[in-house]
């Protein structure tokens, strides 16, 4: 089975009537071993980002998680496992962690967002929007990460 078949098969299916907008398996150095149609061309400086928050859980927080310069705000994650983020409207948002309310009165959130999977040799990355739910995209991302991890990949 090629990867993109696999991508297809087990990334891009629907779940209770509703699927991920786009997804990619992609290498740790950046290298693209399969992807949707709709997938957004990375940035190298991107990876090196996302490669950077598992080494050191947080790095990202302050400025943020950026796909193919779509803006996301990471929340909540799996230190050095799983990334988390929500896609961000506006070109500001205020970080004011003594007030999580105050975040929220300064940022845009989409009703989408990104959750990202680090595996032996990979990251599996699955994009969303409404009406599928973060969980619906976690538990996707999740599952296909664990299965390559139990392939060694």
């Amino acid at each position: 089975m090629s990867w993109q078949t696999y991508l297809d098969e087990h990334l891009m299916y629907q779940v209770e009537g509703k699927h991920l907008n786009s997804a990619a398996i992609v290498g740790q150095d950046g290298s693209v071993w399969a992807q949707s149609a709709t997938f957004p061309q990375l940035k190298p400086e991107e990876i090196t980002a996302i490669m950077n928050d598992f080494a050191e859980p947080g790095s990202l927080a302050p400025n943020g998680l950026y796909l193919g310069g779509t803006k996301y705000m990471v929340i909540e994650g799996e230190p050095g496992l799983l990334i988390r983020g929500m896609k961000v409207y506006d070109n500001f948002c205020g970080f004011h962690y003594r007030h999580l309310l105050s975040l929220f009165l300064h940022c845009s959130l989409g009703a989408g967002g990104v959750t990202i999977k680090k595996t032996t040799q990979a990251l599996v990355i699955g994009i969303y929007e409404e009406p599928m739910a973060p969980g619906h995209c976690d538990k996707i991302v999740k599952r296909v990460g664990a299965d390559l991890i139990d392939h060694g990949l």
